[in-house]
């Protein structure tokens, strides 16, 4: 998925705490990570919840972007229908709940994202993309999340798409309470989509008033993403579409919904990323002039981001509802960019903004 705003925040997120404080214990504390809505297109644009990146907290092992939306009607939206956009420095995840996506990327990719299926595309030194929602699609409802590639693979991991369902994990012999696990290991089961640091995905359908109680892994960070009000982690009830953050240190996490109705959780987690990176519109780099050759060769159309085959938007073969066949990069800022520290994995408090 690509960031449509039109002035994108730059984000340079340095390490200011890779480890825990010393002397400090960071216990099983929550942080409420609220999101903030974000149109994707015109005026009949579906709206998502962006979590991630805000100036709050960036990044949560490597993952440096979530996208919540839906259960959005398509008819009343017109679904997903986003043009060719580039990508550079880190992997795409979709993962859907209901409804479908067509992916076609410059790799020579293509692929239906269905529901409780993963799919990541790894960008390595650039690549481009379009999603479509598919003419079957009724109602579109699902997350989309970015991972930061490590100064190992940023450049040369190859262009690669990875398709993978896993299977659902009963969690209760007495309820209908299931897990995928689609990146890492948790509850007993690996996936086997490949990652650059150390990482953890999964998705958690809760039956009504379930409480689940699962091991993690103490040196990860990890946040859980409510789909839902509702839904408490460690006890601390989680708005719709906000994140709750727990930081390094905890071996375990309860997880509870509280609502008579079924309700869905997405957890991410991975080790602290340790390398300062820099955010803007869908680049993932180093530093300023970096974004800015990545910019203004997306701009020209040169080779290191390839061409999409085969795009057909809305607004017919060659074209999305609002009539581009690609997406032009926005207009950099005027100004350098000021470094902003991710804080130290620990949850904190409201007033520790």
């Amino acid at each position: 998925m690509s960031n449509l705003e039109t002035s994108p925040s730059e984000y340079q997120l340095t390490t200011g705490g890779g480890a825990v404080p010393d002397g400090q214990c960071p216990g099983v504390d929550v942080e409420i990570i609220t999101a903030r809505e974000v149109p994707l297109g015109g005026p009949r644009a579906l709206t998502v919840r962006r979590t991630l990146p805000q100036r709050k907290r960036s990044l949560i092992g490597a993952w440096c972007f979530v996208d919540h939306y839906g259960p959005a009607d398509v008819a009343t939206t017109g679904g997903m229908d986003v043009a060719p956009h580039p990508h550079t420095g880190l992997q795409t995840v979709s993962w859907l709940f209901s409804g479908e996506i067509q992916h076609i990327d410059s790799g020579g990719n293509r692929g239906i994202v269905h529901p409780a299926e993963i799919n990541l595309m790894t960008s390595g030194y650039g690549i481009c993309h379009s999603e479509t929602s598919t003419p079957e699609t009724t109602t579109l409802h699902g997350v989309q999340l970015w991972l930061a590639l490590p100064e190992t693979a940023r450049s040369t991991a190859p262009r690669q798409f990875e398709h993978y369902a896993p299977n659902a994990l009963s969690l209760d012999d007495a309820s209908s309470s299931t897990a995928h696990v689609f990146i890492g290991n948790l509850l007993g089961q690996r996936s086997p989509i490949e990652t650059f640091t150390p990482l953890v995905g999964a998705q958690f359908r809760l039956a009504p008033g379930d409480s689940v109680t699962f091991a993690v892994d103490p040196a990860f960070e990890h946040g859980v993403l409510a789909d839902v009000d509702g839904l408490a982690l460690e006890g601390v009830s989680l708005p719709r579409g906000a994140i709750g953050y727990t930081g390094v240190g905890a071996t375990e996490l309860n997880l509870t919904n509280t609502t008579d109705a079924e309700a869905l959780a997405v957890l991410i987690g991975g080790e602290p990323f340790t390398e300062d990176i820099l955010m803007w519109w869908n680049f993932v780099g180093r530093d300023h002039a970096e974004i800015v050759e990545a910019r203004n060769q997306w701009q020209e159309r040169s080779e290191r981001f390839g061409v999409v085959e085969g795009y057909v938007g809305r607004g017919g073969p060659d074209a999305n509802a609002d009539g581009m066949a690609w997406l032009p990069a926005p207009e950099l800022p005027n100004a350098e960019i000021r470094p902003r520290v991710n804080p130290a994995p620990v949850a904190r408090g409201e007033d520790e903004d």
